[in-house]
């Protein structure tokens, strides 16, 4: 059977270490990812350790699980061997050994990380705040049906195809596109070797890992409101990221599914350009600003992948039960719920009020609209006690308890597991 962790806000929700404290039980024999590429981030921390995962699984760091990078995943070679590189150094055992990588993953050349660069370019006050990695362009090359795949370096016509692409590239930059094919290729003749042992054919591997029923925790990439179809089009990856990319991504079976787990901090934030309905932003000197400053610093709110510092807004239940109607969630993980700790009042975004006074409680597709809707909260009373590292429901302050309680009844799903800090022990499990 399988469970499925997926972000329910703009991502880095932590996921990550909601994947890594299940993996701790030794519950699941394979973990997946399904889409996305090495834009994701997840971070855990363990054993008074850090680690960053960007395209790699994040179960490698269970030494009894087996992991897989699945056929909807963009795979950028380099990056590969690099984080592979890092948890080897860091005492992760047998990484090589136990992660698989899907045939038909499409390939994130470096070529797609320079004109990525210059797409951001051409968009100019209307960017879309990518990381620069190389998705976009990696996603629309294969909608397009000129991208290459892993499988494709051990045919001849790899290399014709990939000066094909680079041309036709160079037709539309000219001399801006500061790239080299030829060294491209170069690298791609060392890299068909040294991958050839991780490939595999994904299909089959799922087929019998299912069969065997065996265990799957599949770890969603990004989050809902970042999906290509569903989310703030068009500031959104390029990938599916709900529930329905992990069954492609991974040639799932609907009828394998367990659990959907939605992860969502106790307030919002996103990195990059598009909508923000909660963003608490202004001068610094404003209550806005000020409390804006405050959940990004207290937070720790800084990307794990791009080094930039993320927007942060109040807790948005408009954007979490929009998310549950897409992914249906069994249940949900709450995180971060101790950096709130401190404020004296707390609010909930419960509906958008339009200019004509139409109350709005489904996110809405055109964002023009959006952008003139005025947020309707609830002001809760905040807490102003320490819940950092609680691990028992009943040890939780009565207004924390009411506020987890309030999400519950606005969603209508049941918030199981409630992230009280950093280390994979501070988590509340609600059974």
């Amino acid at each position: 059977m399988a469970t499925l962790i997926l972000g329910a806000q703009w991502g880095d929700e932590g996921k990550g270490k909601l994947t890594d404290h299940l993996l701790s039980t030794d519950a699941f024999d394979i973990c997946a990812r399904a889409a996305g590429g090495h834009n994701a981030g997840h971070s855990i921390r363990t054993g008074g350790q850090s680690y960053s995962f960007h395209l790699l699984p994040s179960g490698l760091l269970n030494p009894k699980t087996d992991n897989l990078i699945g056929s909807g995943v963009v795979f950028n070679v380099e990056a590969f061997f690099k984080e592979l590189g890092e948890l080897e150094a860091k005492g992760v055992p047998r990484v090589h050994e136990r992660i698989h990588v899907s045939s038909r993953c499409h390939i994130n050349f470096s070529l797609f990380a320079a004109v990525d660069g210059l797409s951001e370019v051409e968009l100019g006050a209307n960017q879309i705040g990518t990381t620069k990695r190389g998705i976009g362009p990696s996603y629309s090359t294969k909608a397009a049906r000129e991208g290459l795949r892993l499988s494709d370096m051990y045919n001849d016509s790899f290399e014709q195809k990939l000066r094909l692409l680079a041309d036709s590239y160079r037709k539309r930059y000219g001399d801006l596109l500061q790239y080299s094919v030829e060294d491209e290729i170069e690298r791609f003749k060392e890299y068909k070797e040294r991958l050839r042992p991780y490939l595999v054919d994904a299909v089959e591997y799922m087929r019998v890992a299912q069969e065997q029923k065996r265990s799957i925790l599949v770890e969603g990439s990004q989050a809902l409101m970042l999906d290509i179809d569903y989310g703030t089009y068009p500031f959104v990856t390029s990938s599916n990221t709900g529930l329905g990319g992990c069954i492609q991504g991974l040639s799932l079976s609907p009828f394998a599914v367990k659990d959907i787990i939605g992860v969502v901090k106790a307030y919002t934030t996103r990195v990059g350009s598009g909508p923000l309905p909660t963003e608490q932003k202004g001068d610094p000197d404003s209550e806005s600003g000020k409390i804006g400053t405050a959940l990004q610093e207290i937070g720790g709110e800084i990307g794990v992948s791009t080094g930039r510092r993320r927007r942060c807004g109040w807790l948005d239940l408009v954007v979490l039960r929009y998310s549950t109607s897409v992914n249906h969630y069994t249940c949900l993980n709450l995180t971060k719920l101790d950096v709130l700790d401190t404020f004296p009042t707390i609010r909930i975004a419960t509906a958008y009020i339009t200019p004509d006074g139409e109350k709005l409680t489904s996110f809405p597709a055109d964002l023009s609209l959006l952008e003139k809707c005025t947020v309707e909260y609830i002001d809760f009373e905040g807490w102003q006690t320490s819940t950092r590292s609680i691990r028992n429901w009943s040890d939780l302050p009565v207004q924390a308890q009411k506020y987890i309680e309030l999400i519950e009844s606005y969603v209508g799903v049941k918030v199981t597991y409630v992230g009280t800090g950093q280390d994979r022990e501070d988590m509340i499990l609600r059974t």
